[in-house]
This record gives structure tokens, C-alpha cells and sequence, in this order.
């Protein structure tokens, strides 16, 4: 399943794990900002969005990152859209 599709078809939420002066500086659409270094402490909150889950950052390691911790902590629905240059072009 492709990243558009998640979005479009599935109603994933899109989470930007950049820090807050990056997500203001540029995002997608909709997207929620949770920074990578808060998503062990949210992780609650995290597992009662609406899944699937889509996380980016600026190139798609921290967002791979994320993918990780979430799926550690049980979050099974969660995918990598790379970076924020790879999500708007997925999602056009």
C-alpha cells in the first residue's frame, strides 16, 4: 500500500517528527507535530489517533526512528513517508 493511499483511502494520521521550529517553518497539511524526542512520553496518546499512522521528518531517519519506538511499544499500523520533500510528492 502506498503512502498516498494510506492517506487518502485509509484516513491515516500524518505525524511530522521534526522539532516545532521545523514543523512551523513548513509541513503537510494537516499534519500533527510530535518531535521525535517526545514520542516515548506520548506514546499513549500516540496509540489513540486514528490508524494508520504516517510519520516524516526532513530526510527519513528520524522518522524511521519513530517508526521503530512505536512499533516497540505496539503500534503496528505505523509506516515511514521519508522525508517532507517524499510526502508531498506522495501525496499529490
Amino acid at each position: 500500500m502506498t503512502i498516498r493511499s494510506l492517506v487518502t483511502e485509509k484516513g491515516a494520521t500524518v505525524v511530522d517528527v521534526r522539532g516545532t521550529w521545523e514543523f512551523e517553518d513548513g509541513h503537510v497539511e494537516g499534519a500533527l507535530n510530535i518531535p521525535l524526542d517526545e514520542i516515548p512520553m506520548r506514546i499513549e496518546e500516540m496509540k489513540n489517533l486514528k490508524m494508520p499512522l504516517v510519520v516524516y521528518c526532513r530526510s527519513g531517519n528520524r522518522s524511521g526512528m519513530a517508526e521503530m519506538i512505536l512499533k516497540q511499544a505496539g503500534v503496528t499500523e505505523v509506516y515511514n513517508g521519508g522525508g517532507l520533500a517524499d510526502m508531498r510528492i506522495a501525496l499529490m
